[in-house]
């Protein structure tokens, strides 16, 4: 009976040693795997931080492209007005023709003559001067028209 006491207590004691080391682990770590471990820190340092550069690009290149989407939205607002505008132009150039071809004048002369101008004048004055010149043509016809109603 003294021996299954000692052989008890022996147990116990192995017991709580295997506990106890097991609880307290290993400080030991070989040369080698506490080098890879330092490397494999130093790599995640250094893919954090171009993970956060590139989060920082993307960021950038979408806030770029909002901006270049609306420049795209707002051109083509404009383009949709001006082809209007040049829609109703040309419908009011038309019916201008068309009520003069009525009154009895031959349109025919003053188209020649007025594209003969036109052509002689883009030769010898600057681009700045011809859109003035053919802004002015297109603002004539239109007066007319005013007048007209």
């Amino acid at each position: 009976m003294i021996r299954t006491v000692k052989v008890r207590n022996f147990v116990m004691v192995a017991a709580m040693t295997i506990v106890s080391v097991g609880l307290s682990g290993c400080d030991y770590w070989p040369p080698a795997l506490q080098t890879q471990i330092e490397q494999l820190r130093t790599e995640l340092q250094t893919v954090t931080a171009e993970k956060a550069q590139l989060q920082n690009q993307y960021a950038s290149y979408a806030k770029i492209k909002e901006d270049l989407q609306a420049q795209v939205d707002d051109l083509s607002r404009a383009n949709r007005d001006k082809s209007t505008m040049i829609a109703s132009l040309q419908s009011n150039l038309t019916s201008a023709q068309e009520r003069l071809a009525r009154s009895g004048k031959g349109p025919a002369p003053k188209a020649a003559a007025l594209k003969a101008s036109t052509k002689a004048a883009s030769t010898k004055v600057p681009q700045s001067t011809q859109t003035k010149q053919k802004a002015q043509a297109k603002k004539k016809p239109a007066a007319k028209s005013a007048r007209a109603h």
